[in-house]
């Protein structure tokens, strides 16, 4: 009994060894066809990426800020309209940097440098790259959310009289009942939704 057990265990090793070799060949020929994939939206590999967060360094100024600034203004002026430089160094007292960077996953990197000269305490003259307005620079953040039509957030003319009636349609000053003694009810005010309905 011990031969034929002896003998029964061999081909059942063997027959692991081939479905493990069957394997790996297997899945080596999956993941030579997925590296040879050139595109990235069918490559399975791209399907998943990690999360990256949003690195936001410095202080961003726009043109309308920009167009504010005139020769003569005192350092605490320019520091009202452009705010805190990020770099002001000891050894060039005279100047200001304003850095501005922005990296976010899936949009292409923003830098921004711009640059103050102050003689004594007065702003002598400015410099650096175009700036963004504040609507451009938004813009580009490229928000990959897409929202619904946004609803008329205005009241009718019906609302507004009912409002000044006193909110729920009761009458200015209705309190408690002089019938039974108790407050009445309070109405509930269904208001519209903020976002519409995704489609």
């Amino acid at each position: 009994m011990s031969a034929n057990h002896r003998y029964s265990i061999q081909p059942t090793r063997a027959r692991a060894r081939l479905t493990l070799s069957a394997l790996a060949v297997m899945a080596c020929t999956v993941l030579t066809a997925c590296s040879g994939l050139s595109s990235t939206s069918v490559n399975p590999v791209n399907w998943i990426t990690p999360y990256k967060i949003d690195v936001i360094q410095g202080n961003f100024i726009s043109s309308e800020q920009v167009a504010v600034l005139q020769p003569g203004m005192t350092r605490a002026q320019v520091k009202e309209v452009l705010g805190t430089p990020l770099v002001s160094s000891l050894f060039h007292a005279d100047r200001w940097d304003y850095v501005f960077s922005l990296k976010r996953q899936g949009v292409e990197s923003q830098s921004y440098k711009y640059t103050v000269y102050f003689k004594g305490d007065a702003l002598e003259r400015f410099e650096g790259d175009a700036m963004p307005s504040e609507a451009d620079f938004i813009s580009k953040l490229g928000n990959k959310r897409k929202l619904g039509k946004v609803p008329v957030l205005q009241a009718t003319e019906d609302q507004l009289k009912s409002a000044e009636k006193g909110g729920s349609g009761r009458p200015a000053g209705t309190g408690i009942s002089a019938d039974t003694g108790v407050p009445p009810s309070p109405q509930i005010t269904i208001y519209p939704p903020l976002e519409s309905a995704k489609p």
